[in-house]
């Protein structure tokens, strides 16, 4: 059973202000919590019920985690989930994680970011919807990008619905929040700025490269005039639907995302 002091430190966590200041976050669920386990963060502990905890000896022994034993009402106590799960982590946020890179130039960028312009990156701008926002992060590890560079209007990464709906790819993918306008300013003509706009060209008879900057924008209004200055090349996702079926009008901010990135690796890997 839960102390009433760790179910209020746990509970505090659910805010950002305090997300800030112990410098942790929540990671709940047996697949996500495994992950964090075994990832380079720092766990500061494990709650869990007993059975999750017996399955999970050898782990726990291994990577010398403090457990705490749980029962069903402390678990729905603490959790961020309409159905609490067996097992709740909180998770060490590393240091720097905070820090700004809106001073960045084209030599911290290669310092901070080593390969950056030999490989695909994704930037996202304004993409307010924590689960949207970790979808991309997911489907930015499934496709082998290493970074996603995010405008300060986005949310916070280690915001619960964020982490959960990563399914641990939070802890594979770095992620930098900057001001992108000047980040694009500083490293301009070094890298191609790929961007989806209705009177770009067909995604699918464009030549791609291998290396660029894909730029996702927000979830209500797309890429903003200020960035769509900086992209170089204009891409457009063709719609096979007619009227006889139905048209979408547009596609999900990370529905977009997974076409482009997988039109880039099925023709250059």
């Amino acid at each position: 059973m839960l102390s009433n002091a760790q179910i209020k430190h746990i509970n505090a966590l659910k805010i950002k202000k305090y997300r800030d200041e112990y410098k942790e976050f929540i990671a709940e669920g047996s697949t996500l919590v495994t992950d964090m386990i075994t990832s380079p963060y720092d766990i500061a502990g494990v709650y869990a019920l007993s059975p999750w905890i017996t399955a999970h000896l050898e782990l726990i022994r291994r990577k010398q985690i403090q457990v705490f034993e749980a029962d069903p009402k402390d678990m729905e106590r603490i959790t961020t989930l309409a159905n609490p799960g067996p097992v709740l982590a909180i998770v060490k946020i590393p240091p720097g994680d905070d820090e700004a890179f809106s001073a960045a130039d084209g030599r911290s960028v290669e310092q901070k970011l080593p390969g950056f312009f030999q490989e695909l990156s994704l930037m996202l701008e304004g993409i307010s919807d924590p689960g949207n926002f970790g979808t991309l992060l997911r489907i930015a590890d499934w496709f082998g990008i290493r970074y996603v560079v995010c405008s300060e209007s986005c949310v916070e990464l280690y915001n619960p619905k964020v982490v959960q709906s990563s399914m641990g790819s939070v802890a594979r993918v770095k992620v930098f929040y900057t001001d992108l306008a000047s980040l694009l300013e500083k490293i301009k003509g070094r890298i191609q700025v790929f961007g989806t706009f209705l009177g770009g060209e067909s995604l699918f008879t464009r030549e791609l490269d291998k290396n660029g900057i894909i730029i996702i924008g927000s979830e209500a209004h797309g890429i903003s005039d200020q960035l769509s200055a900086f992209v170089t090349r204009r891409l457009f996702i063709p719609s096979y639907g007619s009227s006889e079926y139905g048209k979408a009008e547009s596609l999900n901010a990370a529905v977009a995302a997974a076409v482009v990135i997988a039109e880039f690796r099925r023709r250059i890997v």
